[in-house]
C-alpha cells in the first residue's frame, strides 16, 4: 500500500501525464534535435527570426481559436477576414487617411465581422460551419473586389515607416511582430485560465444545454467568442500587412486550417470543453518547425500539405480516442 506522500506523488504524476501539452512539448523537442542533425543552420539565429515571424499572426488567431473551439464551434472566415482587414488598411491609406487611423478602421473590420457570425451564431442560432464559411467568401470576394484580384501596396508617406517597423523591425535583434505575438499569448493563455468568462466558455463546449439551465448566458458567451476570433483576425491582418506592405488577393488565405490544425494538434478538443491557448500556441509552432524542417529537406510543397493533413488527421483520431476514454 502507498503511504499518503507516496499517493499523492502518483496522483500528481498521472496528472502532469494527462496533460496534452506536455506530450506536444516532447514531440517539439524530438522534433528540435532531429532538426538539429539534418543541418546545422536551423538554429542559426537567421533561421530562427524567420521561423518566428513567420508564425506570429497565425499564433495570434490560435488564441481566439482555443476560445471557438473550446466553445463547441470554430471559424472558418479568420484567414479571409485577416485578409480583409489587411485590404481595408491599404485602401484608406492610400486614399489619405492617416496609416494610424487606417489600422483602427482595419481592426474595427475584423470586430464586426466577428459580431455578425457571433450574432448569427449566438442569438439566431444558425450552424457555426454554415455561418463561418459564408462569412469567408463574403470576405474573400471582397479582398478580390478591391485588390482587383491582384495586389496593392501601401504608398510612401508620413507615419509608413514606423508603421513597417511593427512587422519588419527589430529591438535588440528580437523582431517586434514576435513581441507582440508573446503578449498576446501571454494575456490569452492568463484569461482562459484564470477568467470567469473563459469558465462559462468551457461550461458552454462541455454541454450548453447545463450551463444554460445553469444560468449562463449561452448566447452571449458565443457572440463574445466569435467577435474575438474577428478582432484578433483583424489585429494580425493589421501586423501582416506590416510585415510585407503589401496586400494580395491571396492574403491570409488557409490561415483557418492552419491555425484550426495547430490548436487540435495542441490539444484542443473538436468536440468543445477541453482545451489551453499554451497547447495551441505549442501547436503552431509545433507546425511551423516542420513545415521548416520539410523545406530544409527540399520536400515538395505538395508533400508538405499531404503530411500536415496527415497531422490533423492523427490528431482527431488521438482526439476522438481520448474522449471515449472519458466517457
Amino acid at each position: 500500500m502507498l503511504n499518503e506522500n507516496g499517493l499523492t506523488k502518483k496522483l500528481n504524476l498521472q496528472k502532469l501525464r494527462s496533460v496534452k501539452e506536455l506530450s506536444v512539448a516532447i514531440v517539439l523537442c524530438v522534433l528540435l534535435l532531429f532538426a538539429s542533425l539534418i543541418s546545422p543552420a536551423f538554429f542559426s539565429g537567421a533561421n530562427l527570426k524567420t521561423t518566428a515571424v513567420g508564425f506570429s499572426c497565425s499564433g495570434i488567431i490560435a488564441i481566439a481559436m482555443t476560445l471557438a473551439l473550446v466553445s463547441g464551434g470554430f471559424d472558418l472566415s479568420v484567414g479571409s477576414v485577416l485578409g480583409l482587414s489587411s485590404i481595408s488598411v491599404v485602401v484608406l491609406s492610400n486614399s489619405g487617411v492617416p496609416i494610424g487611423a487606417a489600422c483602427v478602421f482595419g481592426c474595427l473590420v475584423g470586430v464586426l465581422c466577428g459580431m455578425i457570425n457571433g450574432f448569427l451564431i449566438g442569438y439566431v442560432r444558425l450552424n457555426a460551419f454554415i455561418t463561418t464559411l459564408g462569412m469567408q467568401q463574403m470576405a474573400r470576394g471582397l479582398v478580390y473586389v478591391l485588390t482587383n484580384g491582384g495586389s496593392v501596396g501601401l504608398k510612401t508617406k508620413a507615419g509608413i515607416t514606423a508603421f513597417r517597423f511593427l512587422g519588419s523591425g527589430t529591438i535588440r535583434g528580437f523582431p517586434v511582430i514576435v513581441i507582440i505575438f508573446l503578449v498576446f499569448a501571454v494575456l490569452g493563455d492568463i484569461i482562459v485560465r484564470k477568467s470567469s468568462i473563459a469558465r462559462n466558455v468551457f461550461f458552454v463546449g462541455s454541454n450548453e444545454k447545463t450551463a444554460m439551465l445553469s444560468g449562463i448566458n449561452t448566447k452571449f458567451v458565443k457572440m463574445m467568442v466569435y467577435t474575438m476570433t474577428g478582432t484578433l483576425s483583424g489585429i494580425a491582418g493589421v501586423l501582416t500587412l506590416s510585415r510585407f506592405g503589401t496586400a494580395t488577393a491571396s492574403t491570409g488565405s488557409g490561415v483557418e486550417m492552419t491555425v484550426i490544425s495547430a490548436a487540435v494538434v495542441g490539444g484542443v478538443s473538436l468536440s468543445g470543453g477541453k482545451g489551453t491557448v499554451a497547447g495551441a500556441i505549442i501547436g503552431v509552432i509545433l507546425l511551423s518547425i516542420i513545415t521548416n524542417i520539410l523545406v530544409i529537406m527540399n520536400v515538395s510543397v505538395h508533400w508538405q500539405n499531404f503530411i500536415t493533413g496527415m497531422i490533423l488527421i492523427l490528431a482527431i483520431i488521438f482526439d476522438a480516442v481520448s474522449n471515449i476514454k472519458r466517457r
